[in-house]
């Protein structure tokens, strides 16, 4: 049974706006979410920049009281705020919380790498210490659980079909769109809600200061500091948020007249083994290889179709080697597409990465248009023998034709993640 899968809703909160329509504004014009945080320098860190999200004027906010949810985990708390955009931007109405209604054909997989850090560290550990378990009180497992962002949206929701968690570094976000794609694919759900999230941490950070992955060359000058595919990039941008889209199947939609924007024809999910160059932080260039081409293989179409590639691209090291990987995957000779990275405006979300570059992947697919990549004016030397400069734009390519656009994310653990879009209006 392979049923046709489109996305028809979208919710988004992010480092450089909070809300879809803000969102894509700040991704037309390069707007930077990248900001000093005092905390990381009293805590020692070498990086002090990064993305945080703010909620403050956030148009489901009332939702987080009304729900008990404005105690919860930030990460839960984000997700919660994207997943109830995409579910009314998808048209549909909230139901009434003690009403029967239920949807069995409709679920959620929302994943995410340190959701529940911060409660663990600020709020958990602290009472524990100090013997006062009881003023926990009694919600504290449901604010801190990894599977709290799809376990309080099928509370809100009443989604009764599978609602997980799922966890794989930074591939997690596009991960879970993929998981979605599939079952709502295999008639298993009608609609699912998929995505990734992550709160701002210092505490899960920190690892990565540490191990000196992080940029510390831009300081004092934050909007500077993620600079993906660039000669001068010195590491990647810590950041937060979260992004959460309605996966439905296509006769499903169409029967409830929804607006679609894209269609999801291909996925694929595999990981490195730890071989062939693959180790717990680096990717296995031969099954990212295999990843991509699966997915294009299960799409029905050639490398050389593909328009814009929203690459993972991170302002490391590994961003020669990602773009090497496409070229070969893709089998790039003459015709080369364009390749972008929104991790330029808001760093890397880690767990979130992958679902809310899915959203601006989609934006510019359903709108024909490609959002730059700002600060890789000088982009590296390595990367410019690979694929030409000008299919790197620095400002916005307003009118694109975009018939088919890859998306994929690549994570610690060697495991890989890819998924094609197709525009439904050419």
């Amino acid at each position: 049974m392979n049923k046709r899968v489109v996305i028809t809703g979208m919710g988004v909160v992010s480092p450089n706006a909070t809300g879809l329509k803000n969102f894509e504004n700040a991704i037309r014009h390069g707007k930077t979410g990248i900001q000093y945080i005092p905390e990381l320098k009293k805590h020692g860190f070498s990086c002090q920049v990064g993305g945080i999200p703010d909620i403050t004027n956030a148009e489901h906010l009332p939702v987080l009281n009304k729900y008990s949810l404005d105690q919860a985990d930030m990460a839960i708390r984000y997700a919660v705020l994207a997943g109830i955009e995409a579910w009314t931007n998808a048209g549909m109405d909230i139901p009434d919380f003690n009403g029967s209604e239920m949807y069995n054909e409709y679920g959620a997989i929302i994943g995410t790498c340190f959701g529940g850090t911060e409660i663990m560290i600020r709020k958990i550990h602290p009472l524990v210490k100090a013997g006062k378990t009881r003023r926990l009180g009694s919600q504290i497992v449901e604010h801190w659980m990894p599977s709290g962002s799809a376990a309080a949206l099928s509370s809100i929701l009443a989604l009764a079909n599978q609602t997980t968690a799922n966890s794989s570094a930074c591939s997690t976000g596009n991960e879970a769109i993929v998981m979605a794609y599939n079952r709502v694919k295999a008639g298993k759900a009608k609609c699912m809600h998929a995505g990734g999230t992550d709160p701002y941490s210092p505490y899960a950070w920190a690892g990565f200061d540490s191990m000196r992955v992080l940029t510390r060359k831009h300081n004092e000058t934050p909007e500077q500091a993620s600079r993906p595919m660039s000669e001068s990039a010195g590491g990647f941008v810590p950041a937060a948020g979260a992004g959460v889209v309605l996966v439905e199947e296509l006769d499903h939609a169409l029967k409830r007249d929804a607006r679609i924007y894209a269609e999801i024809i291909g996925g694929s999910i595999n990981s490195g083994g730890h071989r062939h160059g693959g180790t717990m932080t680096a990717p296995n260039p031969t099954r990212v290889i295999d990843c991509i081409r699966n997915a294009i293989n299960e799409a029905g179409i050639s490398g050389d179709d593909i328009d814009l590639v929203s690459g993972h691209l991170t302002g490391t090291l590994a961003d020669k080697i990602e773009i090497q990987n496409w070229v070969d995957a893709l089998k790039l000779t003459n015709k080369f597409p364009y390749f972008n990275s929104l991790k330029s405006m808001i760093g890397h979300t880690i767990g979130a990465a992958g679902a809310i570059e899915f959203i601006a992947s989609v934006l510019q697919i359903y709108n024909q248009y490609i959002h730059p990549s700002i600060n890789c004016e000088d982009v590296h030397p390595d990367i410019k023998k690979m694929i030409p400069s000008d299919k790197i734009p620095h400002e916005i390519i307003a009118h694109a034709k975009i018939q088919y656009l890859a998306k994929a994310a690549f994570g610690f653990g060697d495991v890989n993640s890819c998924v094609l879009l197709t525009s439904m209006k050419n």
